[in-house]
């Protein structure tokens, strides 16, 4: 029996415009992508005040890239509908190449580590990936191979109007969901994170961390998809998986051994005091107390002596 999962793709807002669901998705992504980014960033001993400057410069730029990316590798019909990012057709991989630059220009401007802020980043950036797939959902796109078995969902999703060019569904059917595969991965990525973010304090290794967990779990999910471009017998997307899990892992146990990227760049303007600063000094001033209060104790005593 035949059940489409087909959702209409907008909403009207007050009978003015329609409001696309995948934009809503986006947006709501990128909202709680900033509200997680208020612990990581405390975690990592900054104010908060440096989540709205990556916001401004990291989020604009990440769009631009994902859209570009898309439109570069996929092509599109007309250079207007490079702009209709509301039908859909954003890479993540040029989102994050275009969320790096932004990182990397506030790094620059406030004259902070750049991996720090990465870290920073890297467990929102994951939950946003996870929140974002439920675009491809209602725009019916980014889903694997027909299936014949378990024609139900979460395993698969019915796809009303199939566009894959090498496909046996007959243009419509059951295909492996791939967006919800991607979307439970990435999910179990933002614990994960945030469990090495409490444990380990060196910096760079969240952010390499993300580059191994993701090129793993997509690395395998991409090979169940029809619609990617390919390239030496593999699809483009798992290859750059590949070269981002290899390079995550090997990154991540460099810093773990010998802590490559320490650093000594520390701006008081926009870092928190360390714990460690905060301790001694509070030590510092306990000490002094309970000296002064045996200094005059003993002056007590003496002038007691004194008078008898």
């Amino acid at each position: 029996m035949k059940t489409s999962t087909l959702l209409n793709p907008g909403f009207s807002f007050f009978g003015l415009w329609e409001i696309k669901w995948y934009g809503v998705i986006i947006a709501l992504s990128m909202l709680m992508g900033i509200v997680l980014a208020f612990y990581t960033c405390k975690k990592k001993g900054y104010k908060t005040d440096i989540i709205f400057d990556l916001a401004l410069a990291a989020l604009p730029l990440a769009i631009v890239g994902a859209r570009l990316y898309f439109c570069i590798f996929y092509g599109v019909d007309s250079f207007a509908e490079i702009f209709a990012i509301w039908n859909g057709g954003m890479a993540i991989y040029g989102g994050v190449i275009g969320g790096i630059l932004g990182v990397f220009i506030v790094s620059r401007i406030k004259k902070v580590s750049f991996l720090d802020l990465c870290d920073i980043a890297a467990p929102c950036l994951i939950l946003g990936q996870a929140i974002g797939r439920w675009g491809n959902f209602v725009n019916q796109e980014a889903y694997g191979y027909a299936t014949s078995s378990m024609q139900f969902f979460p395993f698969s999703v019915y796809i009303d109007s199939c566009t894959q060019s090498v496909c046996s569904c007959g243009g419509s059917g059951w295909h492996m969901a791939t967006f919800f595969y991607e979307s439970m991965w990435n999910l179990i990525g933002v614990f994960v994170l945030l469990i090495l973010l409490n444990k380990i304090k060196k910096t760079g290794a969240i952010t390499f961390a993300y580059f191994a967990y993701y090129g793993l779990g997509r690395m395998f999910i991409e090979g169940m998809r029809t619609d990617s471009l390919m390239f030496l017998g593999l699809r483009v997307s798992q290859w750059l998986s590949i070269a981002l899990f290899i390079a995550g892992i090997v990154l991540f146990i460099l810093i773990i051994k010998k802590d490559i990227f320490k650093h000594n760049k520390h701006n008081p303007d926009i870092m928190l005091e360390p714990q460690i600063e905060q301790t001694t000094l509070s030590q510092t001033s306990t000490d002094s107390t309970q000296k002064e209060t045996g200094d005059k104790s003993n002056l007590n005593e003496d002038e007691g002596k004194k008078d008898e």
